[in-house]
């Protein structure tokens, strides 16, 4: 029984030495992933207590637990606003131009440079698409407000002295959506292909030689070859896309935003600045803010339940 006792302990021991010596090695990464963690849990998981002032008539003074507790209010508040639809109608027309024109352009972008043959052209083009990404949304549309300025702007002095008509990109309510969406590409399709082109730096060069021998072409290589090795990738960012459906982006819609365009410009995003920040309605922004989470919580598990319905492996 004593010889038994001492292997037991002496198992416990080893395993417990071989453990240790595993958490020595894997040190290094670890410290690696720890500003990460930080970053997730004090600005993702613990702001999430802050979920609770949704359903309270929220006083600072008061705190969480002296406010006044108004259930689902302020939801239904939201729901009853004239302007919610609207907010509504705006937010899913960007979001859909995002989904079905941004998303296919990275990939679009990764696919065909896989297909130049030329390194350093490959690297040149590289650089230069990535380049926009760096810049901040103040440049990005300072830049829009200077080339089209209706009495200053060079694209609309060129169009002028060529006999047409300025456009006015930054207050007809009509060039609104597009110029959001060719901006968005112009600043982040190219960061985007990154991912794409990692995908694609994977594939076994055996299989395009097997595809050569069969007698695929250039276009049905990249058919039967380049986008089935990308299906996947595609689809789980795919369904991550979905979760920000009625996430716009609040810096870049606030400063193309003007009275003008203001029927097509104004989301969620815009809507709870105005009325959280400026009017201090924390509560009813709060719920704003969950509905939208929500929103984007269904679509997640609609999109990765339809996935591996379909065969794909999904987020989860």
């Amino acid at each position: 029984m004593r010889q038994e006792a001492g292997l037991n302990v002496s198992r416990v021991g080893g395993r417990r030495g071989e453990a240790w010596k595993e958490w020595r090695r894997g040190f290094p990464l670890y410290l690696m992933i720890l500003p990460g963690l930080l970053f997730f849990l004090i600005f993702r998981y613990i702001p999430m207590g802050g979920i609770l002032i949704a359903f309270q008539d929220f006083n600072p003074f008061g705190g969480f637990f002296k406010s006044e507790w108004v259930g689902f209010a302020h939801f239904a508040r939201l729901f009853g606003e004239p302007d919610f639809w609207s907010l509504l109608r705006n937010t899913m027309v960007l979001s859909a131009l995002n989904l079905f024109l941004f998303f296919p352009a990275p990939i679009l972008i990764a696919v065909v440079l896989n297909e130049v043959r030329r390194q350093w052209f490959r690297k040149v083009v590289q650089t230069v698409i990535y380049m926009p990404h760096f810049l901040s949304w103040v440049v990005v549309v300072g830049i829009t407000v200077i080339l089209f300025s209706t009495q200053e702007g060079a694209v609309n002095k060129a169009l002028v002295n060529s006999g047409m008509s300025p456009l006015e990109v930054m207050t007809d309510p009509d060039f609104f959506r597009w110029t959001y969406l060719i901006q968005n590409i112009w600043k982040e399709a190219g960061w985007n292909a990154i991912i794409f082109l990692a995908a694609l730096a994977s594939i076994n060069p055996t299989l395009y030689e097997a595809a050569v021998v069969d007698g695929a072409n250039r276009w049905r290589q990249i058919w039967h070859v380049t986008l089935p090795a990308l299906r996947s990738v595609i689809i789980i960012l795919f369904i991550l896309r979905l979760g920000h459906v009625m996430d716009i982006g609040f810096e870049h819609i606030y400063l193309m935003q003007n009275s003008l365009n203001l029927s097509v410009s104004d989301v969620f995003d815009t809507y709870v600045y105005r009325t959280g920040v400026l009017q201090g309605e924390f509560s009813y922004t709060t719920a704003v803010g969950l509905f939208k989470s929500c929103v984007g919580l269904v679509l997640i598990i609609l999109a990765n339940k339809l996935s591996k319905k379909f065969g794909e492996e999904g987020v989860y």
